[in-house]
């Protein structure tokens, strides 16, 4: 019996030692069997992984072998006190340490013998590399598994045999991780690397202090070799018709405090390729347009914290906008030129001179070459510009004056017609803004005190920024309290159109800022 027999040797090992005197021929087969059950208890524990594993009769094998190795532990405890002339030879057997060096061996071996017992299923892959960390990778988790399904009852809880087996992975795997890294990797290699260390391997295990070193310069040579990449003249990946940046796609899942410094290099390496004027400049700053990254940051919740999350999204928002303003930079100059010198005239205001039209047109001939950017990109980038010609428009609005209720009249209805064609070609992701022209218009086209009072609470309503803004600058006011005081100070009813100068000077500070504050701007309506 496989459980008696352990404890059947102890007592003999008891009741040898016990007497003044003993035969040395019993003390000889005392040790024999000794041996002969050490080695069933490590054929027992060789054999954790193997595939008959699987049957109860074999855990329980299992289950008896570590229960003679710590029974062995408690003996050695027992005569660690007693006069070194009254011990066995054989003692202490210290068979736990042991266990543990043959399960290091084993863990090394099985990693090793992963390629080859593995190579079929990874032979759609490009690179020995790519095999080889697959290979492992896939053992690793298969193992693991293992442990916990099957494994981890074998052992009681105090030996944590979980986390034991996981250690030892993951020494393992990262030892085997550093030898490819050693040598100079190819851009797939390090890219498909990155992809695993990130996607299916625990990074909690992963990122000790000495690996973030290795792992930054995964990250550096990366970057260097898509550098080289972008001055090759080589036109970036197409997927779905689109271009691609695989390295920005796999530096998303990447640990978030070196994906702040990644970001900060990142920015740096593309604003100085900008700057060279290089032939393929177009479609490499369409593949690093990756909205993805803020989505995914946006969908994390756990192991960030709220600044570093925060760190995270001004680094990738400070990449991105690098990009927005290769394209928007050279349009923002006629967009202020044509608003600036043609609208609230009084050619535009009788419809003689078809402004907006004439801008959008412009716009669309320009952004032709922005179909094969990602549709959410594209239409982000949209909203820059639709941002830009909301502030150039309400600008110039600030600057008239209309004495004439006919005027004012006739200029709402040409603001609400221009607020509806930048609403069609803009499209829905900006209709916050042509809504905040729309009441404008309204507010505008009123004569009555109290109905542009009125408007405005439904524009405060609408955009909270603008409350908060008049209630900054006009502290314990409200926008009537606001208008009385106004009207207590002129000592008249002002004309309507004063009046709305007056409540259009906060809306025309907050749209100023649109463009001095990239993405800080005026909140979309709750």
């Amino acid at each position: 019996n496989q459980e008696s027999q352990p404890i059947q040797i102890l007592s003999e090992e008891d009741e040898l030692f016990s007497q003044d005197s003993h035969c040395e021929e019993e003390e000889d087969q005392l040790q024999r069997d000794f041996e002969g059950l050490r080695v069933q208890i490590w054929m027992a524990i060789h054999n954790s992984f193997s595939p008959p594993m699987s049957a109860e009769g074999d855990l329980e094998v299992l289950r008896s072998a570590v229960a003679a190795i710590l029974q062995q532990e408690e003996q050695d405890q027992r005569w660690r006190d007693s006069p070194k002339e009254q011990v066995p030879v054989w003692r202490p057997q210290r068979w736990f340490s042991t266990h543990n060096q043959l399960l290091r061996q084993m863990v090394e071996s099985r990693l090793s013998r992963a390629v080859e017992e593995n190579s079929q299923e990874t032979d759609q892959l490009s690179s020995v590399v790519k095999k080889q960390v697959c290979c492992m990778g896939k053992r690793v988790k298969e193992d693991l598994l293992m442990v916990v399904r099957k494994l981890k009852d074998c052992y009681p809880a105090k030996v944590d045999i979980l986390n034991v087996y996981a250690g030892l992975y993951h020494q393992t795997f990262s030892a085997r991780l550093a030898e490819l890294i050693s040598s100079e990797l190819e851009m797939d290699d390090c890219i498909y690397l990155l992809f695993w260390v990130n996607h299916y391997y625990p990074q909690a295990l992963l990122l000790s202090h000495q690996e973030l070193e290795k792992v930054n310069l995964w990250l550096n040579v990366a970057l260097r070799k898509e550098q080289e990449s972008w001055l090759s003249g080589n036109a970036p990946e197409l997927i779905d018709s689109y271009y691609f940046s695989p390295l920005a796609i796999d530096v998303i899942q990447f640990h978030a405090a070196l994906k702040v410094c990644f970001c900060h290099s990142y920015k740096k390496y593309l604003e100085d390729f900008i700057k060279g004027n290089h032939g393929n400049t177009h479609s490499v700053v369409k593949a690093q347009l990756v909205c993805e990254q803020h989505d995914y940051l946006g969908r994390q919740t756990e192991g960030l914290s709220e600044e570093l999350r925060r760190r995270c999204l001004d680094s990738l928002t400070a990449l991105r906008d690098c990009g927005y303003r290769y394209f928007t930079c050279p349009l923002l100059g006629p967009i202020k030129v044509r608003t600036q010198t043609e609208l609230w005239k009084p050619v535009w205001v009788d419809g003689s001179l078809p402004v907006i039209d004439s801008l959008l047109e412009f716009l669309n001939k320009q952004l032709g070459d922005l179909k094969d950017l990602k549709p959410t990109c594209r239409q982000s980038l949209l909203c820059v510009l639709c941002q830009e010609v909301v502030r150039q428009y309400v600008k110039k609005m600030m600057k008239m004056k209309m004495r004439s209720k006919d005027q004012q009249g006739a200029a709402a209805q040409k603001m609400t017609e221009d607020a509806q064609k930048l609403d069609c070609f803009f499209k829905e992701e900006t209709f916050w803004l042509c809504e905040m022209l729309f009441i404008l218009a309204e507010i505008l086209r009123v004569q009555d005190p109290a109905s542009v009072q009125l408007e405005l609470v439904n524009l405060a309503r609408r955009f909270p920024d603008i409350r908060y803004f008049v209630t900054l600058h006009h502290p314990g006011t409200v926008f009537s309290e606001l208008l009385f005081i106004y009207y207590q100070q002129s000592g008249f009813w002002a004309p309507a159109d004063d009046v709305i100068c007056l409540i259009f000077t906060p809306i025309a500070h907050l749209v100023s800022q649109l463009s001095h504050k990239g993405t800080k701007s005026l909140r979309k309506p709750t």
